[in-house]
């Protein structure tokens, strides 16, 4: 199979892009949120509230930054390998979106991890007490929400054939 370096300078391109917004909307929110407090958006509602978090999603498994390391590579690993065996065409546009989204994700909160030992979390529903996130982690939950749509009721079986592992 032919390498389509336009494909990986496109996904290279995008996935920047979006580090950057998330790695700058967190700069924000350390520079900013962590100094001077909440900024309330909705009363009872949103707000922007600055968090540490030393572990995964809700909190768990605090301190294990050298595991969230070794996942986020894997992830990374397995959106390449999937990109490199991903058709061509527009068709299949959408996954290689949620392959952009996935990997910018995982780069952005492993770049915390790495700078400050610890990932910057700020968007807060307190409407509904939900665990205070990122715009890193919006990317992930968006191309997982958009991957189960997508192969539950979008492709055929026969269309995400290219995701088999045995040769054709």
């Amino acid at each position: 199979m032919r390498i389509n370096w336009k494909r990986y300078g496109i996904f290279a391109l995008l996935s920047a892009l979006l580090i950057l917004l998330d790695q700058w909307t967190k700069s924000l929110a350390y520079d900013r949120l962590r100094v001077n407090g909440p900024f309330l958006i909705w009363d009872g509602v949103f707000e922007l509230l600055y968090s540490e978090n030393r572990g995964a999603a809700f909190g768990i498994l605090q301190g294990k930054q050298w595991f969230f390391l070794l996942v986020a590579a894997a992830v990374v690993i397995v959106v390449l390998l999937f990109l490199h065996r991903l058709p061509e065409g527009k068709r299949y546009l959408p996954l290689f979106f949620c392959m952009v989204l996935l990997a910018s994700g995982a780069v952005g909160n492993v770049i915390d991890r790495l700078s400050r030992g610890f990932v910057v979390d700020f968007l807060y529903f307190s409407l509904i007490d939900f665990p205070i996130f990122n715009v890193a982690d919006c990317y992930v939950v968006v191309a997982a929400g958009l991957l189960i749509l997508l192969t539950g009721f979008v492709y055929k079986d026969e269309e995400l054939s290219f995701l088999s592992l045995k040769e054709k």
